[in-house]
């Protein structure tokens, strides 16, 4: 029997307004639908960019999501610096991001999406 391979991850993040999120995934983010269960009010949809998928299911709760710990993607990037270059001049660098070293050999900066999910974009700095 050949010995399994994990290959792919597909992480699903809560959101709460699927379309809103949808659209900053796409025209924020530069991600492009690649399914939804319903084209027009859909309540899980999943995004693609590059070798990466990231799935988003709609919670409704009427309130605030609130979890413990929100979900941190760290997502290992190529040309680090040019996807910087692109977030910011689509405004959503807010506040003091910026590209930063890490102690654990990483260079790396972090956005949130609408529900405050973190996406952490990263390269190893010793490769």
């Amino acid at each position: 029997m050949e010995k399994a391979h994990l290959h792919q991850i597909h992480p699903v993040l809560p959101v709460q307004n699927l379309l809103a999120a949808l659209f900053f995934y796409v025209h924020k983010l530069g991600f492009e639908i690649a399914f939804a269960d319903d084209p027009k009010v859909p309540t899980y949809a999943g995004l693609r960019r590059g070798d990466i998928e990231i799935h988003l299911n709609f919670q409704n709760t009427g309130k605030p999501l609130k979890t413990a710990v929100k979900p941190n993607l760290r997502i290992v990037t190529q040309n680090i610096e040019s996807l910087y270059i692109e977030f910011e001049a689509k405004e959503i660098l807010k506040g003091q991001i910026q590209i930063v070293n890490t102690d654990w050999g990483t260079k790396e900066f972090t956005i949130y999406d609408l529900d405050k999910n973190a996406l952490t974009f990263y390269s190893n700095l010793y490769v």
